[in-house]
């Protein structure tokens, strides 16, 4: 008689027992499935970069941007092609667009360099470019439109594109090439200058500010492939804030951005003075020696935080008084002095530099800066062949 109740009892236990089971497997199914979505998801996303990685990496080996300079020319480059001339439009920027090609005829003239002996280099190609740069970056440039915003030149619009190119992009590619190649020749020789590039405005996804391509950017990452260098530190010393370079090294470790500008001035990018390692501001109106006792001051303090393998010296000269733009009042022998004393930072450290002239909207910058790159040769800082004339 007793038998009955305790089969049921059994049998009712039984079933919910399998009951239990089957809820926990039935929920169970997604979390298992989200877990499995999200390893596949993180492999995705880390085979992604490992490709995007590669692909980079291939693009800056199979690159014609370094190649070998005979030991006879000095790491000095400049082409002919660097200076904009285009209907007269050039004229609609302050920013003198002959002030390269100027440079270079007051050295000659001094005596001070063969124009036998200077480096030109190799325009930067597409793939070059997109080491950095994306796509659509580079198709938005197609427009001229693009090309006017990032000049400051309005009436760029209103140009085919094709002679846009030609004209005013071409020039920009060509000084990128220079930035490029004067990572190398530094590592050799100790130093290059570049007579052009330093378009520090411009970053990965935005130009500006007279600013197309990101050359500082692409020139650190082929240093980090073909010269084998891991740490580099920007000096950046033009009137303007670094915003593209800042942008593009966001939170790398090997990149230490040491940028004195001056805050109320364009670009006025307060996202990206979050990623400056050493922020120096120097306000309108500032003159020679507060600068300067400002420079000697930042550079002790770079001395003790980073060791880098290269220098990127971003060398604007629209720190000199009476600049429209830069609103700074340094004189040009001030100038002469903060180049000499980042360059001897260098020596001291044994580091191999670059020097980018940037920036400078006065008729007064390009002698300004022949003159500066005679005072280095004159304290053997750089060497270059030929005397100065008396």
């Amino acid at each position: 008689m007793h038998f009955i109740p305790k089969l049921v009892t059994e049998s009712t236990q039984y079933l919910r027992n399998s009951v239990i089971l089957l809820f926990i497997s039935v929920a169970t199914v997604p979390i298992l499935q989200r877990n499995h979505s999200s390893q596949t998801s993180l492999s995705m996303s880390s085979s992604s970069s490992s490709s995007k990685d590669d692909v980079q990496r291939n693009r800056i080996i199979s690159s014609k941007l370094y190649f070998d300079v005979p030991v006879s020319k000095v790491p000095l480059i400049y082409s002919e092609s660097y200076d904009i001339a285009f209907l007269g439009l050039e004229k609609l920027h302050p920013f003198d667009s002959s002030k390269w090609g100027r440079i270079c005829r007051f050295l000659t003239s001094f005596g001070v360099l063969d124009k036998k002996c200077i480096v030109e280099p190799l325009e930067a190609s597409k793939d070059d470019l997109l080491v950095v740069h994306s796509e659509s970056y580079l198709s938005s440039l197609k427009e001229s439109s693009n090309v006017a915003r990032i000049t400051e030149v309005p009436p760029v619009a209103l140009v085919p594109n094709f002679l846009v190119q030609q004209k005013v992009l071409s020039p920009f590619r060509k000084q990128v090439g220079g930035t490029i190649l004067a990572a190398k020749l530094a590592k050799e020789r100790g130093w290059a200058i570049n007579v052009g590039g330093g378009f520090h405005h411009c970053s990965a996804e935005n130009g500006g500010g007279f600013c197309a391509y990101a050359d500082i950017s692409l020139c650190i990452h082929f240093a980090f492939v073909r010269l084998n260098i891991s740490r580099v530190m920007i000096i950046d010393l033009d009137a303007h804030q670094g915003n593209g370079h800042e942008m593009d090294f966001a939170n790398d470790k090997r990149v230490y951005i040491l940028d004195m500008y001056n805050p109320g001035i364009y670009p006025l990018d307060y996202e990206a003075r979050n990623y400056i390692n050493q922020k120096v501001e120097v306000k309108s109106g500032t003159p020679t020696e507060e600068y300067l006792q400002k420079l000697d001051e930042a550079l002790e303090v770079a001395r003790h935080r980073f060791d880098p393998e290269l220098i990127v010296y971003n060398a604007g000269t629209d720190i000199l008084e009476g600049d429209p733009l830069g609103r700074l009042q340094i004189s040009p022998e001030g100038v002469a002095i903060r180049d000499e004393k980042v360059f001897r930072f260098a020596r001291e450290k044994n580091i191999p530099i670059i020097m980018l002239t940037s920036g400078g909207y006065m008729k007064s910058s390009a002698r300004v800066i022949a003159d500066s790159i005679v005072n280095l040769s004159k304290k053997c800082l750089i060497e270059i062949n030929g005397t100065p004339k008396a």
